[in-house]
């Protein structure tokens, strides 16, 4: 099937790219896990572009109530908490 006339045919596109640095950066995956999507896609977000030090201090801060996660797309009905400012956002949780 050729493209209409004036129209550039569509090419494939790679949704996922790889890291300019692969001995510094880690990929993931999960499948069939017990947690919530949306509380799980908040967290990916707000740990996104950290060291692994900083990452974990960040979690461990999380369960210990130091910190909050800040909920930016998936936030109808999340409360608002002061530590949400450290980030940016006037919503958060500690999932």
């Amino acid at each position: 099937v050729s493209p209409p006339a004036g129209k550039h045919p569509t090419k494939m596109v790679k949704y996922a790219r790889e890291p300019e640095n692969p001995v510094k950066s880690a990929k993931a995956r999960g499948s069939d896990l017990r947690v919530h999507f949306k509380n799980t896609r908040e967290t990916a977000l707000a740990i996104r572009g950290m060291t692994l030090k900083k990452a974990q201090k960040f979690l461990e801060d999380v369960v210990g109530m130091k910190q909050c996660v800040p909920f930016r797309r998936y936030n109808g009905g999340v409360g608002r908490c002061s530590q949400a400012k450290q980030h940016g956002a006037t919503q958060g949780r500690w999932p």
